[in-house]
C-alpha cells in the first residue's frame, strides 16, 4: 500500500485568510500523525503566503513521521532547505517559470543546477525529488540528475470527466512510474488527487507515496481530520 501524506498548506492559508493564529498547520499535521498519516508535506513559497519560517521549524521539530519540504529550484530557496534538513526535499519549476499546479519541473533544460543541487542535498543525506509531467524524457533526465523520487504531476487528473480519458491517462501515469522504477528511481504522485480519483492511482503498483492536501482538509472540516484521513486510506487499502 502506497504511503499516504498529507500537505499542511490549506490550513496555513486558511489562517493567513482570517489573520488569526488558527487553524494551525503545525497542530494539523500532529492530529494528522496521530491520525495514521504516514507523512507531511509543506510548500514554502518565496513570498511566504501561507506557510513561514517559524511554520517550517517547528514542523521541523514536532513532525515523527516523514517531513517533505516542497521548494522552487531556486539558489536562495536550496540553501533553506540545506538548513533545514528535512527528511525529503521536492524541487518545483522556478518561480518565474510556475504558472499554476499544473505546471511541473523540466529537469532536462535544468540539468546543470539540478545536478549541484541534487548532490548538495544528498550530501546532507536529504532525499531529493522533482515534480515531473508524465513524460519518459523527463524521467530520464531525472535519473541523469541523480535524484531519489519524482513526483507524477496528477493535476490534469482533476479536469476529466470521462472515463476513457481517465482510463488512457492512469495507463500513460502507470508506464512511465514502471520506467521510473526500472531506472531505480523511487516513484510519488500528487496534485488535484480527491477522494473520487484517489483509486485509479493506488492502483498503480510502482507508487510508494501519494500526497494529498486539499481533499482531506476539505473533508475535515465537515467529519474531522482522523475520519477523513481513515476514509482516504480506506481506498488505498482496497485496490
Amino acid at each position: 500500500m502506497a504511503r499516504l501524506c498529507l500537505c499542511v498548506n490549506y490550513a496555513a492559508r486558511l489562517r493567513n485568510l482570517n489573520r488569526k493564529r488558527e487553524p494551525d498547520p503545525v497542530a494539523v499535521a500532529m492530529a494528522a500523525e496521530l491520525a495514521g498519516i504516514d507523512g507531511i508535506v509543506v510548500q514554502l513559497r518565496q513570498d511566504r503566503s501561507d506557510i513561514s519560517d517559524r511554520d517550517l521549524m517547528v514542523l521541523k521539530e514536532v513532525v515523527r513521521t516523514h517531513l517533505n519540504l516542497v521548494v522552487p529550484l531556486e539558489e536562495e530557496m536550496v540553501k533553506r532547505a540545506i538548513h533545514v534538513l528535512p527528511d525529503m526535499v521536492t524541487l518545483l519549476p522556478a518561480t518565474e517559470e510556475k504558472q499554476g499546479d499544473e505546471v511541473s519541473l523540466d529537469v532536462e533544460k535544468n540539468m546543470d543546477y539540478m545536478e549541484e543541487v541534487a548532490a548538495a542535498l544528498r550530501a546532507n543525506n536529504v532525499v531529493v525529488s522533482a515534480l515531473v509531467p508524465p513524460d519518459p524524457q523527463q524521467i530520464r533526465a531525472a535519473a541523469r540528475a541523480g535524484v531519489d523520487y519524482i513526483q507524477l504531476n496528477t493535476m490534469p487528473l482533476s479536469a476529466v470527466e470521462d472515463l476513457g480519458t481517465m482510463t488512457e491517462q492512469v495507463e500513460r501515469l502507470r508506464a512511465v512510474a514502471a520506467a521510473a522504477n526500472k531506472l531505480g528511481i523511487g516513484v510519488a504522485a500528487g496534485r488535484g488527487l480527491h477522494y473520487q480519483n484517489l483509486r485509479d492511482i493506488a492502483a498503480i503498483p510502482m507508487i510508494e507515496e501519494i500526497n494529498v492536501g486539499r481533499a482531506i482538509l476539505s473533508r475535515a472540516v465537515m467529519m474531522g481530520i482522523d475520519r477523513a484521513i481513515a476514509s482516504m486510506k480506506t481506498l488505498l487499502e482496497h485496490r
